[in-house]
């Protein structure tokens, strides 16, 4: 006997998916301009802020990725999980490109230091303040969704990171506008790309954690274990797994053996709210083993 719950998408990202979309839309354009700007004016701090603000349109992406994945998960049933995974191979290649920018700036800014370039303060200046307004409008656009959805809490984290990039972009263009010291624009490269280094490298790690399916790092599983065989009527738990389908998506399962004469209802019952209640995890299926008298309490045989 056994119980568990559907993958089904939650409808608070769901309510802010216009929202999404148009923050997407609206940082990826100004991603575009602030990489040909810094292409055309040799600035390493523009280079380095549109590979941080791509951290922001990659957060967005995948937040509209898994609400798109979630409407589909049900149109194929070949696809029993849907194309949550999707989701964190994309986060994983876009890991190894950031990581890519974020050396090259590195390299590339202590070669300026040996030798600085004259870069246009005044161009720099002007995408740096449009950066900054296009990302002071995601904010704002992403700010009540935050508070409802873990995938868009994600994208506003994104976003108010890079705000911080934003304005060092206007400060390094200011500093060689008034000062004419050339080093500004090396010393916010690097200080952008150390920002986006320790990003890149978590994001690489979950997407790891998922794709091989490991115990989410804040769930702690002999806790878990543990916990189930509190359940009144239980008296084993063995093949226990507990995993992440995708980000915020938590999935267990178990084997539960139970007494004779316990309530097979009510075991699946408390099992289930515990899981929910006490570690977050909402998606689970339980497989009840009742027990003979005369069975030893253990894993069945079947």
């Amino acid at each position: 006997m056994g119980a568990g719950h559907d993958h089904g998408a939650g409808t608070a990202g769901q309510r802010h998916y216009g929202r999404l979309w148009v923050a997407f839309v609206l940082l990826a354009v100004f991603m575009v301009v602030e990489a040909v700007a810094a292409l055309l004016t040799g600035s390493l701090a523009l280079l380095s802020d549109a590979g941080h603000m791509f951290t922001d349109v990659l957060g967005i992406g995948m937040a509209l990725a898994a609400i798109a994945a979630a409407r589909r998960a049900s149109d194929d049933p070949q696809r029993t999980f849907g194309l949550y995974r999707l989701e964190v191979l994309a986060a994983l290649a876009n890991a190894v490109l950031l990581a890519g920018v974020a050396g090259y700036v590195m390299v590339e800014a202590v070669h300026r230091f040996a030798d600085p370039e004259p870069v246009p303060a005044g161009p720099m200046l002007v995408v740096a303040v449009a950066g900054l307004v296009a990302n002071l409008v995601a904010f704002g656009l992403l700010r009540s969704g935050a508070k409802e959805s873990l995938n868009v809490r994600g994208a506003y984290l994104e976003v108010l990171g890079d705000l911080l990039g934003s304005v060092g972009v206007i400060v390094a263009a200011l500093v060689i506008a008034t000062t004419g010291w050339w080093y500004a624009d090396p010393v916010v490269a690097v200080a952008v790309g150390a920002l986006i280094l320790p990003r890149t490298w978590r994001l690489a790690r979950s997407a790891l954690r998922v794709l091989v399916q490991a115990a989410p790092e804040h769930v702690d599983v002999p806790r878990v274990r543990a916990r189930l065989a509190a359940v009144p009527g239980v008296c084993d738990v063995h093949d226990l797994h507990v995993w992440t389908l995708t980000p915020g998506m938590e999935v267990a399962s178990a084997h539960l053996a139970t007494v004779a004469g316990a309530e097979v209802g009510g075991v699946l019952r408390d099992a289930r709210q515990a899981l929910h209640e006490e570690f977050g995890i909402d998606h689970a299926t339980l497989q009840v083993e009742p027990l003979s008298p005369a069975d030893p309490c253990g894993p069945a045989d079947w």
